[in-house]
């Protein structure tokens, strides 16, 4: 198998992108400057290594804290749940939610092998309680696995306790 092909499959397995499009990119970086590659294979890497969980939501950021966490004006009292981080941008483009954020990590999907322990579910419990969290709101895809954590995960009880 050459390099161009090796390159097309890479490019072929990430979301969205098709054989014929991955191929349009390959040959696209063939005709870009050494230094243009290298610069994106630069930036590829660094994502990878750089790149982590905030330690409070699990966004994705570089630092301990992302920046929503990390800014007092948002309102602490509010936690918004999304399944993952790309999530966040669309509810942030919409310039309404002044609160946090807390990321599952994905869904529940018994079927792919994904049950409740496998998602960020105990952290999330673990931040209602001391954090003086008033409101939570869980911004889940509005299918059956999506809004099994609010039905099979976080029980009632737990939600209460955690609120008294």
């Amino acid at each position: 198998m050459s390099i161009i092909d090796t390159l097309t499959g890479e490019f072929a397995r990430l979301p969205g992108v098709g054989r014929k499009t991955a191929l349009r990119l390959t040959y696209h970086l063939l005709k870009q400057p050494a230094e243009q590659t290298k610069r994106l294979a630069d930036a590829l890497v660094a994502l990878r290594e750089r790149v982590r969980a905030c330690d409070r939501c699990r966004n994705l950021t570089e630092m301990p804290l992302c920046a929503l966490c990390a800014d007092p004006r948002r309102d602490a009292t509010i936690i918004c749940v999304v399944e993952e981080a790309a999530d966040i941008a669309s509810i942030e483009r919409a310039g309404e939610f002044r609160g946090l954020y807390h990321v599952l990590g994905g869904r529940l999907s018994p079927l792919d092998g994904v049950g409740p322990d496998d998602l960020a579910i105990e952290p999330l419990l673990a931040r209602i309680g001391p954090e003086a969290v008033r409101e939570v709101i869980l911004a889940t895809n509005p299918s059956l696995e999506g809004e099994a954590p609010t039905e099979h995960v976080i029980e009632p009880a737990e939600l209460t306790r955690a609120f008294d």
